[in-house]
């Protein structure tokens, strides 16, 4: 886990969201696809859905709402809506390049119950 980590706006530790340096690397990859990617964030958060209950998304943005909470990790923004940072706090989020089971995977301290999919959790 990076600890160059530190949060844009003030916010608690507890309100952190992680990455690990796997996930940096292949967040930055991504982005450098990206038009104008200095000024792309990723947008992380949790909608309804899934087969537990709630999912996880991750989308690129250029734009921050007014109740967005902004993150930096080694050189890559975050942006959380307030109220999936609710759902969300504490989380790391790591990467895998496993042929079968890689992608980006979160370990949520507040999911009570995941499914195998790893992106579909409740609390």
């Amino acid at each position: 886990m990076s600890d160059n980590f530190s949060p844009a706006v003030s916010a608690g530790t507890e309100e952190m969201i992680r990455l690990t340096p796997a996930a940096v690397a292949e967040i930055k990859r991504l982005m450098a696809r990206e038009k104008n990617s200095a000024e792309v964030m990723l947008r992380i958060g949790v909608k309804g859905g899934g087969c537990s209950g709630l999912s996880y998304d991750m989308s690129f943005d250029r734009e921050k709402g007014e109740y967005d909470k902004t993150m930096g990790c080694d050189g890559v923004t975050l942006v959380v809506d307030a109220k999936s940072l609710l759902y969300m706090a504490g989380t790391t989020i790591d990467f895998s390049s496993e042929i079968l089971s890689g992608g980006f995977r979160f370990s949520n301290p507040k999911a009570t119950r995941g499914c195998g999919c790893g992106t579909s959790f409740s609390v």
